[in-house]
């Protein structure tokens, strides 16, 4: 007998999860199907995130800096420590611990809002019916609201054996330092990766194709995350094209590419971070005739709307960055409107964070992007080296700079690099999601001492302002 509802959501990570949850506060009668499945065999909410990304990730980043904070700068804070060490099956329990303590909250949400949830893989079929594999009882919805996540890419060069070349998740869950550690791409994923056995003593050579390190972020902010990272010994080799991988003898023979000729490299693990695509795989018949681009995504309008009627797909699965708020927004905003609100996603103010440290993040356009574009603009940076709360934490790296329009003033982007960016990048995109000028921002009171200040005297140095900072002010037109 099929089951009715008015939205079916397929996929329980952060896009469909919060859209499900979203959709009931409305009022609609709401199924979430999803497969994901814990180590233990035990199906779980979550997605990808949850469970092996952005949280179990954070956990071994966070625990990991604290101990290279005790270790490296305790006994300047005059902290002393015997014989400090790290217990890395404890680190990972207290991971294990977070997600599970996440997934169950997401469980008690669908529980307090009426969604159901569905333990199995669905697939979309003609007309809004889904099937579920397993033999379960098939589904139909007046909704439907695609949201399977991504998965890791895989390369010919360095196929994945679970055990000595892994993917990103794999990654996570390593039962002990691998004396020589390679990752494969110098992104968001590798450099987390990699600072994080880097920290627990692995050396680290990074193996990235592209001639230039971090191509999306702002080129001042690169240069400067390159020096930092160069520093904590990490090894980045730029325009390094993977050739082929080979396990032998309990390790790995990596065979690459650079502007030097052919080189090689042994490691006891590789990591394989080049990114995600989305996650496609039998999640609709060819008789539904769902439409793809030509980068595998589902095709959408700017509301997530897809070339079938009622079916909508958000997260991963479409355009944009691959990042968990942004298709939590577009979840909310799918929900909303087969509710009939007018509710929109603003594109142009999605935050991106690299969570190493120093942290990175950015909001809007980069400086490169604005000279490429011909745009005017003014740009003020302040360097967290003169801010009062950032020497206090010995933690004086980085520098926050914000671009503003030359003509209007409207902060056209916001780019950070440096302690606890993750956050302060908050109060940028709520600035730019007002359409706020850097004006705004410096006649905005922050308290002293944070580090958020650091953003208010970068906006003050658009206009040759910043008080903690020589510098020579500038004419007024």
């Amino acid at each position: 007998m099929t089951e009715r509802y008015d939205i079916v959501v397929i996929g329980a990570g952060p896009a469909g999860y919060t859209a499900a949850i979203r959709a009931a506060q409305l009022g609609m009668q709401v199924a979430c199907v999803d497969d994901w499945r814990s180590a233990a065999g035990d199906p779980v909410l979550g997605g990808t995130c949850l469970n092996a990304g952005c949280i179990p990730s954070k956990a071994l980043l966070e625990t990991s800096e604290l101990f290279i904070l005790a270790r490296d700068h305790g006994a300047a804070r005059g902290l002393k420590f015997k014989d400090l060490s790290f217990d890395l099956d404890a680190m990972m329990a207290q991971k294990h611990k977070v997600v599970s303590e996440l997934t169950r909250g997401i469980a008690t949400l669908f529980k307090a809002h009426g969604v159901t949830w569905i333990q199995g893989r669905g697939k979309l079929l003609p007309k809004n019916n889904i099937e579920i594999a397993g033999g379960q009882p098939p589904l139909e919805a007046e909704h439907v609201i695609l949201a399977s996540g991504s998965t890791p890419v895989s390369l010919k060069s360095a196929p994945f054996d679970g055990a000595r070349i892994v993917d990103s998740q794999a990654a996570l869950e390593f039962k002990e330092v691998p004396h020589r550690l390679g990752v494969i791409g110098a992104g968001v994923i590798g450099l987390e990766l990699g600072s994080v056995w880097r920290r627990l003593g692995a050396a680290v050579v990074l193996l990235e194709a592209q001639e230039t390190f971090l191509p999306m972020a702002d080129e001042q902010v690169a240069r400067e995350a390159l020096k930092q990272f160069t520093a904590q010994g990490l090894d980045i080799r730029l325009g390094a094209r993977v050739l082929e991988s080979q396990t032998e003898n309990g390790t790995v023979a990596v065979r690459y590419q650079d502007k030097s000729g052919e080189r090689a490299e042994i490691v006891d693990r590789l990591i394989v971070a080049v990114g995600r695509r989305p996650n496609t795989d039998g999640l609709f018949t060819e008789a539904a005739r769902l439409l793809l681009d030509e980068w595998g995504f589902v095709h959408v309008d700017e509301y997530c709307h897809t070339n079938l009627p009622e079916v909508y797909a958000i997260g991963d699965l479409v355009r944009g960055p691959m990042l968990a708020h942004k298709g939590m927004e577009e979840g909310v905003m799918v929900a909303e409107r087969i509710a009939g609100r007018e509710t929109a996603v603003n594109y142009d103010v999605v935050p991106s964070v690299i969570y190493t440290q120093p942290e990175i993040a950015w909001v809007g356009k980069t400086e490169q992007a604005l000279k490429s574009a011909g745009v005017a603009y003014r740009a003020g940076v302040f360097p967290f080296a003169a801010n009062g709360r950032a020497k206090a934490m010995g933690a004086t790296a980085g520098f926050i700079k914000v671009l503003a329009d030359a003509n209007t003033d409207r902060v056209l982007g916001v780019h950070l690099i440096g302690p606890s960016c993750s956050e302060i990048v908050a109060a940028a995109t709520l600035a730019m999601s007002f359409g706020a000028s850097a004006e705004d921002i410096m006649a905005t009171m922050f308290a002293h001492p944070t580090l958020s200040e650091a953003l208010h005297e970068a906006a003050l140095a658009v206009d040759g302002r910043a008080i903690h900072l020589a510098q020579p002010r500038r004419a007024k037109p």
